[in-house]
């Protein structure tokens, strides 16, 4: 008889990879001690996080098929393999001195692992929790969100007492094993497995075995509509997301008069929202479904971004920051599961890794359109207001991908009736 894994131990293994890939939101903690170090300037500095964001989205894009072809197990060892030399790589850089070289291993090197790291375990947790989808995805993913709140101390700490160069060199040698271990365990279920109890309640009737609305490949689906409402979707929810992270604490400070230390301590408690909202929205997601999780992202955003300028209560204005935030975050940890509700799980990695590019370009449009418009009409206000005129299409793709919905759900009930 087969040995079944535990599909909880498989949850933890995909939360493992993405904790270790998922510290490259701590990115910031690098940027002064490099400034001071080197007298290299901030822009050059932070391309370098800009660069592993970018690489993310195009490994994930072009290495999707990988993923699928080989398995969670090859594919999580070659995301631990960059990410690893990657790491241990911009300590090199550092000794060196060299910006270029840390460019390469971090931004190039650790984009590419990040990538393949981000969709490896995704397809497989679908597999694992046909009977919740979303709350699957939603831990993996709420591991990369939570992860810069745990890793931020211990690279603070380390700078301080080993160095720049050391702390790379540790952490890139403890994320290649953490990785590495991860992916050993993970694997798909065996053909046609069902979680027990929930098989017993399929089985007996009580409980109805979602049927995904079609099993596509990833070439076919990028043919469909439906794919590019997704990712503009996925995009919308992202590009407004980063340009909040981006500039929260000056925004804070000029609308609601906070002080840069409050500002600074909204900023931690942000990331804080956004890895909740992953796990939170997720998890939701299974019980109204996606199609109503992605409309009420995009009605609550576009009300809170519209009031969010004339909110001048501190308090009210966290809250209202909070919330997004949640939304950010959700909008990440659900898109797998709405992947595999329209696409099926046949080729769900690819799938994902296609629509990941929305993630690169919103990375990089985001906090370059905020800066822009700051700069050009002096004012966070009307940057609000754009993206709350955003969030208005945004909301109508959330309705216009449910007529697509509608017409594949009549044409599975009029084959189930054939």
């Amino acid at each position: 008889m087969e040995h079944v894994k535990n599909r909880w131990l498989i949850a933890a293994s995909a939360v493992g990879i993405h904790i270790s890939i998922g510290s490259v939101y701590a990115w910031s903690v690098y940027t002064k001690p490099l400034m001071n170090q080197f007298q290299w300037g901030l822009k050059e500095v932070s391309f370098t996080f800009s660069i592993a964001i970018l690489f993310l989205g195009l490994s994930a894009a072009f290495l999707g098929h990988f993923v699928e072809k080989h398995g969670p197990r090859k594919s999580g060892t070659l995301a631990a393999c960059f990410f690893g030399v990657g790491t241990v790589g911009a300590g090199l850089a550092v000794n060196l001195g060299s910006l270029p070289l840390l460019y390469l291993c971090y931004g190039v090197l650790g984009g590419i692992g990040l990538g393949v790291g981000y969709i490896t375990p995704v397809s497989t947790l679908v597999k694992w929790f046909p009977d919740r989808r979303g709350l699957a995805t939603g831990l993996a993913i709420m591991g990369f969100g939570f992860a810069s709140l745990i890793f931020s101390p211990i690279e603070a700490k380390l700078i301080s007492t080993v160095g720049i160069a050391n702390t790379f060199f540790i952490l890139g040698i403890i994320f290649f094993i953490l990785m590495f271990s991860s992916a050993r365990y993970l694997a798909p279920p065996p053909q046609g497995w069902l979680p027990e109890g929930f098989k017993q309640k399929v089985e007996s009737g009580e409980k109805k075995l979602a049927v995904d609305l079609s099993e596509l490949t990833a070439n076919e689906a990028v043919k469909t509509r439906r794919f590019y409402l997704l990712w503009l979707m996925l995009f919308i929810n992202v590009t407004c997301g980063i340009a909040i992270l981006a500039v929260a604490s000056p925004m804070a400070q000029e609308i609601a008069r906070m002080t840069p230390a409050t500002a600074a301590a909204m900023v931690g408690l942000m990331g804080l929202f956004n890895g909740m909202g992953r796990i939170g929205w997720a998890s939701f997601s299974d019980y109204i479904g996606r199609p109503n999780t992605y409309t009420a992202f995009f009605a609550i955003q576009l009300v809170a971004f519209f009031i969010l300028p004339s909110i001048s209560n501190a308090l009210f204005f966290q809250l209202l920051i909070f919330l997004i935030m949640t939304c950010y975050g959700g909008g990440f940890a659900s898109i797998p599961a709405y992947i595999g509700d329209l696409f099926g799980k046949k080729q769900l990695g690819a799938i994902h890794g296609y629509i990941l590019t929305a993630w690169a370009a919103a990375g990089l449009a985001g906090p370059i359109f905020a800066s822009w418009v700051r700069e050009t009409v002096n004012s966070y206000s009307l940057i609000m207001y754009i993206f709350a005129g955003m969030f208005v299409v945004a909301l109508a793709i959330s309705l216009l991908i449910r007529l697509d919905i509608a017409r594949l759900r009549a044409k599975l009930e009029a084959r189930a009736q054939a």
